[in-house]
């Protein structure tokens, strides 16, 4: 990815109501249009309990009602803040809305291994995210944090 694309993919992800958008999608049923490529989360805010929506791009579905996404911004992102704290969630994908499900961080081995055979089956795609992330976060990322979404 060019430096120019890099950088204003990296101020798209900063950036609220673009990161958010999506949001409205899945809520009103849309979310198919994203295909398998990105799911919607909600999660309980852990301090208020309110209802947090999130869209995360799937790196991995390793069996049937199991996705693995990943934390860009690390474990200091709220939605992985919140999932610690409850780890009780629902998963929106395609034509399926509002699956619960159960949220389980990764151990880094586990995540490492997922991110191999990412890298290995979309290598385009990881070097984009990747060169995107490390410009977003503004420091160099070998690893990130991943959560495997188990639906019920």
């Amino acid at each position: 990815m060019s430096g120019v694309g890099t950088r204003l993919s990296a101020r798209a992800l900063r950036t609220r109501w673009f990161v958010r958008a999506p949001i409205g999608l899945y809520r009103a049923g849309l979310g198919f249009v994203f295909g398998s490529r990105l799911l919607m989360l909600e999660h309980a805010g852990r301090s208020t309990g309110a209802r947090r929506f999130v869209v995360l791009e799937v790196v991995d579905h390793p069996a049937p009602g199991q996705y693995v996404v990943i934390s860009g911004f690390g474990i200091g992102a709220q939605w992985y803040q919140n999932i610690q704290a409850d780890p009780r969630v629902k998963v929106s994908i395609g034509l399926r809305r509002s699956m619960p499900a159960t949220a389980t961080p990764m151990t880094d081995a586990e995540s490492a291994t997922v991110l191999a055979h990412y890298i290995e089956h979309h290598p385009k795609e990881w070097e984009k995210l990747h060169a995107t992330i490390e410009y977003a976060v503004g420091r160099s990322v070998d690893t990130l944090p991943m959560v495997s979404l188990r639906t019920a």
